[in-house]
């Protein structure tokens, strides 16, 4: 009895009337189920930012032909590989300035900023004459985009603590799609005027900019999206007391034991000191730098020649493929992760992924000896297993990250994670192209010819990532809802 008196007042929570983000806590005590309109928002909104991220690689190899800067064939990969950097690089300048940012005046000014980035700078992209001007608008966009660590922490916000993990998978489906499902429209409208010259008709406007399709439907998709998100709530508490006593209470109402109590003491570390956060982030930014090298040599491999080790697929076939990828993603994730993640958690869900994502990427170049429809088929097949695998490891160490911090630190964390994330990502790009077209200089060599070196060093990096998921390097995990409820 006594111990129930000196923890109820920790229990008793207090609203202040003007505070939005009280207003949110509210919602939630109030609303104890799972909110279908917030997972909307989150949905809506990461997928707008997330779109135009990798929609250029199905068209890029023929964009850079078109500005006619690369001096041979084999060079397009390198060139290609500067402006898909180009937009990390300018992520990872910003990222932490905009978490800090998101701190201080709020998640929606950075989210409706971001969107209107996106509206603006991808259009400009898409209208883009020169290698200089797509490489500047593509660094502007990154730049100025940086809603995605503040969604992160506005994901967490949203919604109790039992829907943390289908709140993140939202966030990380989302963008799992925007990645997939932007490249299938890159590939399907670029150049639109060659494949449906019956609607498009040459030497007109579209002839002229045969890449500017696909960048107007996602900037007027963002567009609708902007104006969608001048409603949605703020999360941010806007009064001068603490957000951590409510989060202590929260932690210590599941009971008093010593983890528990670890656990707060580690969220109280300055962000920089926090090991279990710090490490956790290093190691997403190891899957980001492979992530985001596969995305780009996915699609420029599959439309390079045949005797070079690609696939000679055209742009509408890396869309089928992509799209097959996004329609299996939408369900694993909404469906699958939740009730995986409660089982193994997300540490040890984002391990077995790792370790079975490596044979799978290495039977590429043997899927590449195959033909026909056998081809279609088997290809299709890996890439749902590669990006379902793939957005299982980024949602387990999302989850991980944002249980680590206090609600005033998640903006600034994410922001940390996101400049990480990105300054990997810088160097995936560039780094994937340059390989890729050594890779085809060397079709002959007698170690791992060709493609067989280009895949084996991004299972490389993906087999460091692994090992870096384990002790004694990444520090110990918070427990999930479920184990902190037994």
């Amino acid at each position: 009895m006594e111990d129930e008196s000196i923890r109820e007042p920790l229990l008793k929570k207090k609203y202040y009337e003007n505070c939005s983000g009280c207003k949110v806590e509210q919602a939630k005590e109030l609303n104890k189920g799972l909110s279908i309109l917030n997972l909307s928002i989150i949905w809506l909104v990461v997928l707008c930012a997330a779109l135009p991220i990798s929609s250029l690689f199905p068209f890029l190899y023929f964009m850079v032909r078109d500005f006619n800067i690369a001096k041979t064939e084999t060079d397009i990969g390198s060139y290609a590989g500067y402006v898909g950097s180009a937009y990390m690089l300018g992520r990872s300048l910003t990222s932490i300035l905009w978490g800090m940012i998101a701190d201080r005046y709020g998640r929606k000014p950075v989210i409706i900023i971001g969107v209107i980035a996106v509206v603006i700078f991808n259009t400009l992209f898409g209208l883009s004459t020169s290698f200089w001007m797509a490489v500047t608008m593509r660094f502007f966009l990154g730049s100025l985009c940086g809603l995605f660590g503040p969604v992160k922490a506005y994901a967490t916000e949203l919604f109790r603590e039992e829907h943390h993990a289908i709140g993140l998978s939202t966030f990380s489906a989302a963008w799992g799609i925007g990645l997939i499902v932007g490249p299938a429209l890159g590939g399907y409208l670029a150049q639109p005027v060659e494949k449906y010259p019956h609607i498009f008709h040459k030497d007109s406007f579209w002839d002229k900019f045969p890449y500017a399709l696909p960048c107007f439907i996602m900037s007027g998709f963002a567009f609708v999206g902007g104006i969608a998100c001048l409603w949605i709530p703020e999360t941010l508490h806007n009064h001068n007391d603490s957000n951590e006593s409510t989060y202590d209470a929260e932690a210590l109402g599941k009971g008093s034991n010593g983890a528990n109590k670890d656990n707060i003491t580690k969220k109280n570390l300055s962000l920089f000191r926090n090991w279990p956060l710090m490490s956790s982030i290093i190691v997403y930014g190891v899957f980001s730098l492979h992530e985001i090298a596969y995305q780009e040599v996915f699609s420029l491999w599959a439309v390079i020649p045949t005797r070079l080790g690609g696939l000679n697929f055209t742009s509408d076939d890396v869309g089928d493929v992509l799209s097959i990828s996004g329609v299996a993603l939408i369900i694993y994730q909404l469906t699958l992760f939740p009730y995986f993640e409660n089982a193994c958690g997300p540490v040890n869900i984002a391990r077995i992924s790792g370790i079975l994502s490596i044979p799978l990427l290495q039977s590429y170049p043997f899927i590449a000896m195959l033909s026909g429809i056998t081809l279609y088929i088997v290809i299709s097949i890996a890439s749902v297993l590669k990006y379902l695998l793939q957005v299982t490891i980024v949602t387990g160490l999302f989850i991980l990250q944002n249980r680590l911090v206090e609600q005033h630190q998640r903006g600034a964390a994410n922001g940390i994670a996101m400049t990480a994330m990105s300054l990997f990502k810088t160097i995936g790009p560039a780094t994937g192209g340059a390989i890729l077209s050594w890779s085809q200089k060397r079709m002959n060599a007698s170690f791992l010819p060709g493609t067989h070196m280009l895949f084996f060093i991004m299972n490389v990096v993906e087999a460091l990532g692994v090992v870096m998921m384990f002790k004694p390097f990444l520090g110990e995990k918070t427990k999930t809802p479920s184990e902190q409820l037994h």
